[in-house]
């Protein structure tokens, strides 16, 4: 990763000079592949992935994503396995990383300041609509943070509000990537990775906190069952 982040930051920011939208961001996805590759080849680190006979197929489809966070890896991870580009919401003091950072800023994903906290979830919900209109699905982490392995953490609602603000479906996503690629860990392991894609759940009626202890609910059971060492 940090052989090639430089060369293809710089490539990224060049090509968006004439390239932007989807096709930029295919290019991104290119990188991340070949680092989720490094990891198999070079660490033994393997993904299983179920669920994704879950996932909507219609092109235009909008779909929000919740993501269980315990790793680096997932975030790298997810756009390799999705049919339709993923917008991430993050906070703005990563476009300021260098080549890494100016390449995503280049993206189109929904940066935010979070210490502006009402305005943000406004630019959120205006961006995502856009976003979604165009088939590019929103990915978020509710938890906000990486997760140890074993542990939860609070699920925010930011989610699923955005979801009873545009009226998509949101799809919870259990992860054990804490098993091989602990958080704040140097050294990974080798290993299989689960992720598990559960059904969508309509957002149309819904109340945004009761929908996200639906999707907590369905994601820390996830995690139990793929991961049961983890819980004893």
């Amino acid at each position: 990763m940090l052989v090639t982040v430089v060369p293809w930051g710089i490539i990224m920011c060049v090509s968006s000079i004439w390239k932007r939208g989807i096709p930029l961001y295919w290019m991104a996805e290119q990188w991340l592949s070949w680092a989720i590759g490094g990891a198999r080849v070079l660490l033994g680190i393997k993904t299983r992935v179920t669920g994704m006979e879950n996932l909507p197929t219609d092109q235009l489809a909008g779909a929000i994503l919740l993501v269980k966070h315990q790793s680096t890896l997932e975030t790298f991870l997810m756009p390799t396995l999705m049919p339709h580009p993923l917008a991430y919401v993050f906070k703005k003091e990563l476009i300021y990383v260098p080549f890494f950072g100016w390449a995503m800023a280049r993206l189109d994903m929904i940066h935010i300041d979070r210490s502006q906290r009402a305005q943000a979830f406004n630019k959120v919900v205006n961006q995502g609509r856009k976003l979604l209109a165009q088939g590019i699905w929103i990915i978020m982490f509710p938890e906000g943070t990486r997760i140890p392995r074993g542990q939860k953490g609070t699920y925010k609602s930011g989610g699923t509000r955005l979801a009873c603000e545009t009226g998509v479906p949101v799809i919870p996503i259990a992860v054990t990537s804490a098993k091989v690629w602990p958080r704040k860990a140097f050294i990974k392991r080798p290993g299989v990775v689960d992720v598990s894609i559960g059904p969508a759940i309509s957002s149309v009626g819904r109340k945004p906190d009761e929908l996200m202890r639906e999707v907590e609910a369905w994601i820390e059971a996830e995690m139990h069952r793929l991961d049961p060492e983890a819980y004893r």
